[in-house]
């Protein structure tokens, strides 16, 4: 029985993707830090498994057989709302853009590294159980940045203009932060990649502009004249500091 109450906490994964010697290194790794998989190796069947088995966290790839890997992100973000971290080649910047743009919370580029995907995974199912209120903040109203309208409270995960709470992917959110952490700074692409994606993904830049474009979708009443997150043109983005 407690065996069974235990079984039961386990996060749930479902790893979509057709090279099963992937999924076989995902499943063992996952497997090993304690959560259930599940798996899929073409889009039909990932719709069908995410709808029926409502998994906690998806890794999809983008290239599947039978319906790829952008219009099962679409399909599955009409009826749930779990992370969704793509997996991509290198050479897949428009798809990356597609992926997010469709909705997907985060994406990993191929060949990746396991431990670099497990934080991924671990920091996306943090947010996504801070955000539905299943883990409660350890401290209150102690962790935030605050600049003008605009609060982030670093414990919940949380972002609130004028009070009001806006829902971020665990990206946005972490893009949010590293601008507000320095208001009034100018701060490049390349070093949000850097610094936010945690390597340099050459060749993704139009990855910052599309987040950046989604946070202003969310943070700003008017996004062609925005009041908070400003364009530097030809150099990089930064809070305003009021």
């Amino acid at each position: 029985m407690e065996n069974e109450i235990m079984d039961k906490d386990k996060k749930t994964i479902l790893i979509v993707d057709d090279e099963q010697h992937i999924v076989d290194i995902l499943v063992y790794n996952l497997e090993k830090e304690g959560y259930h998989t599940l798996q899929a190796n073409d889009g039909i069947t990932a719709v069908d498994i995410a709808l029926e088995k409502r998994p906690d966290l998806i890794l999809l790839d983008i290239m599947l057989p039978k319906m790829d890997g952008l219009a099962v992100c679409k399909r599955i973000r009409h009826t749930l709302n779990v992370p969704i971290l793509m997996l991509t080649a290198k050479d897949e910047e428009i798809d990356k853009i597609l992926g997010l743009e469709l909705g997907a919370d985060d994406y990993v580029t191929k060949p990746f590294s396991v431990r670099e995907l497990m934080a991924r995974i671990k920091a996306n199912l943090r947010k996504a159980e801070v955000s539905s209120g299943v883990v409660e903040a350890k401290q209150e109203n102690t962790n935030k940045i605050i600049v003008g309208d605009l609060t982030l409270d670093l414990d919940k995960f949380e972002v609130q203009v004028k009070g009001e709470v806006v829902d971020l992917t665990l990206r946005e959110f972490e893009v949010l932060k590293y601008l507000a952490n320095q208001p009034g700074q100018v701060i490049t692409r390349e070093v949000l990649l850097e610094k936010v994606w945690g390597y340099e993904y050459y060749g993704d830049i139009r990855t910052v502009d599309v987040t950046v474009r989604r946070i202003r979708e969310k943070i700003e009443k008017d996004t062609s004249a925005p009041k908070i997150l400003i364009t530097k043109r030809g150099v990089g983005y930064y809070i305003a500091s009021k």
